[in-house]
């Protein structure tokens, strides 16, 4: 496995990045064979470990199997989903930042996190109160550095700026959405990471299953009557993977391999999240850590799905909300006087 550096932090990272989501009751519960497969991602040379505390009992489930060997692993948690039905269980304010990294500590049975994300941006609070907060927590030692996750361009800029202004300390990192199938992360945010020196951790980049083959056009499949997948659907992206399954094929490789190569060999992408829920889907994963992609394939990648263009959004990439304000988006129209 060869390491790359996350950004300026000084932190040296596996180019796939174990994700945790489905290290939870509603993934695989089996806490036995989640062990098995920490401990077989950590043994291949995986040492960068992701997870959140959105994720059910993820941060748990992930605490345990780390149990000696957490010095091993760069382990990173997010923050700022929406943790039960309590209106301020979320988002970035200092009284809830200070509470959920003290509950993310505790689960994961460990006395700092080296990376903490804010998992959205939140529209409602002030970026200064956001990094301040995160900055004592850099001061105290409980977190070694700091990262956001799905923010618009313009938002982390901002957000370099407050930081260099206040004296605050910088998000290092971001965790952005990246694939095959959307690719528009290259017109502003990659650049921009690169400018500011952030490492950027992918997440999503099978598409949520549609870049595994086991989705094709024509064939109902038990990823297909999913919930998710429902909310994915687009024709377009089915119109892709066809064009992106023989094109696998003829290079050698399963199309999931290709997927992952290609996020990879961005030189602005730090690492991808792989999130088996079993050990076969681990292993093939790992696999994948080997492929290389030759400038003829791709090309033919940006003759299907052309740089910095995408077909389709998940539904669970952040969008800027939208001006729902009438006044905000109105220019008043003056009063007459009368004649």
């Amino acid at each position: 496995m060869h390491y790359r550096p996350l950004g300026r932090t000084g932190i040296q990272v596996s180019p796939f990045a174990l994700g945790a989501m489905m290290f939870s009751s509603f993934g695989n519960g089996d806490q036995g064979e989640v062990d098995r497969m920490v401990s077989r991602a950590l043994d291949a040379g995986i040492n960068l470990v992701d997870t959140a505390d959105a994720y059910g009992d993820s941060e748990e489930m992930l605490g345990r199997a780390l149990k000696g060997r957490r010095d091993e692993v760069v382990l990173a948690s997010k923050f700022a989903r929406p943790i039960g039905d309590d209106p301020n269980h979320r988002g970035g304010s200092r009284r809830w930042i200070m509470t959920a990294v003290e509950n993310s500590l505790r689960r994961l049975q460990t006395d700092h996190l080296d990376l903490y994300q804010m998992h959205r941006p939140d529209p409602q609070t002030d970026i200064e109160e956001t990094l301040s907060a995160l900055t004592d927590l850099v001061r105290s030692g409980k977190v070694r550095a700091i990262g956001s996750s799905d923010m618009p361009a313009s938002e982390i800029v901002e957000a370099q700026w407050v930081a260099e202004r206040r004296g605050l300390e910088r998000f290092r990192t971001e965790q952005p959405h990246y694939s095959l199938l959307d690719r528009t992360i290259e017109r502003e945010v990659l650049p921009v990471a690169q400018r500011y020196g952030m490492g950027t951790v992918i997440w999503s980049p099978l598409a949520s299953g549609m870049l595994t083959g086991r989705v094709r056009r024509g064939q109902e499949t038990d990823l297909r009557r999913t919930k998710l997948f429902a909310a994915l659907h687009d024709e377009r992206r089915i119109d892709a993977v066809e064009e992106f399954i023989p094109l696998a094929e003829e290079a050698g490789m399963s199309l999931t391999h290709l997927a992952l190569a290609f996020v990879i060999a961005h030189p602005g992408v730090t690492a991808a999240l792989i999130g088996p829920r079993t050990m076969e889907q681990l292993d093939d994963l790992l696999a994948a850590a080997e492929v290389e992609l030759s400038d003829e394939v791709l090309d033919r990648i940006d003759a299907i799905v052309p740089p910095g263009t995408g077909v389709g959004r998940m539904d669970q990439e952040y969008s800027t909300p939208a001006i729902l304000d009438a006044a905000l988006r109105r220019r008043p129209v003056p009063e007459r006087s009368a004649a």
